[in-house]
């Protein structure tokens, strides 16, 4: 009887392995992209895999048949789609570096940059709503976007953000006033950016600059965008796919102390929920910062 017993037991405790291993084989697929339509498409495969296995249990035969070779031209065109993250994926499996993929990063900017950053781009800002010139800028919050992302990549700039610089590109007269800019930590990227448009549904009232900024926030989650009109100069915020306009130049310099003061861990993983009460274990600490000075 014990022995019937301790049988039941490891058959359920490899039960329970087989099922984390399958929940931390998601969450990994999960993590590989920014691109919502991508994180679409793994969510639809997961959804095939999970009625593959359901068809099978039920004695569906031909039902079972059919989704396994859908999965397998779905695993195929992931394959193809997700090819520099699985790289980058296989390149830290090779190492035994999958730790990074739950450590969080630190935080690049000091507490100073952070506050001219916040200054530059709210003073700016203010005073483009005040000429009624128009402006859309993309702000990096996470991980770096895609060029992918972006119908047109731009021009690549590479400078110190500054509130001249930004007045000087949004210059009617310049030739890269016309797109948008990309800003990642304390630095302009690049200007005339061409971003795709938003297809959800939008007031009339509002215009290319806003459905772009819509567009670009809806397919990548780790950015958030600034919209100045250029017909009545309010200004604009649009994150994850939804605009929210007018909004006052206090309301403006709260959100950006917000999103850029209050730096968020982000890890390669960048696009599902960060698991830090699974970081903050003293048990992952240790095993990162024993690796970490065996390397030294």
């Amino acid at each position: 009887m014990q022995w019937f017993i301790n049988i039941n037991s490891i058959a359920f405790m490899m039960r329970a392995i087989d099922i984390l291993a399958v929940l931390g084989l998601i969450y990994f697929m999960l993590s590989l992209s920014n691109d919502r339509r991508t994180l679409l498409m793994v969510r639809g495969i997961i959804f095939l895999l999970i009625a593959s296995v359901l068809s099978d249990r039920l004695g569906m035969r031909l039902l079972n048949f059919v989704l396994d070779k859908l999965l397998i031209g779905a695993a195929v065109a992931m394959a193809v789609i997700l090819q520099p993250e699985l790289r980058r994926f296989l390149e830290r499996l090779g190492r035994g570096d999958l730790l990074s993929l739950i450590q969080p990063t630190t935080n690049r900017r000091t507490a100073v940059e952070t506050d001219s950053v916040i200054e530059e781009i709210s003073d700016a800002v203010i005073e483009l709503s005040q000429n009624r010139t128009g402006a859309l800028m993309i702000i990096e919050t996470g991980e770096p976007i895609d060029d992918r992302d972006f119908s047109v990549p731009g021009v690549k700039l590479n400078a110190l953000l500054s509130k001249e610089l930004l007045h000087t590109i949004f210059q009617t007269s310049t030739l890269l006033h016309d797109g948008a800019i990309l800003i990642r930590e304390d630095r302009i990227l690049a200007a005339g950016v061409i971003l795709p448009i938003s297809e959800r549904a939008a007031s009339r009232e509002i215009g290319t600059r806003h459905r772009a900024a819509m567009g670009i926030t809806d397919r990548v989650r780790n950015c958030f965008c600034i919209v100045v009109s250029e017909e009545t100069g309010s200004i604009a915020i649009a994150e994850n796919g939804i605009l929210d306009r007018p909004i006052s130049s206090s309301r403006l310099r709260e959100i950006l102390e917000t999103k850029l003061g209050n730096y968020r861990p982000t890890t390669l993983g960048r696009t599902v929920p960060r698991f830090n009460w699974l970081w903050s274990s003293s048990i992952f600490k240790n095993m990162v910062s024993r690796k970490s000075s065996e390397k030294k």
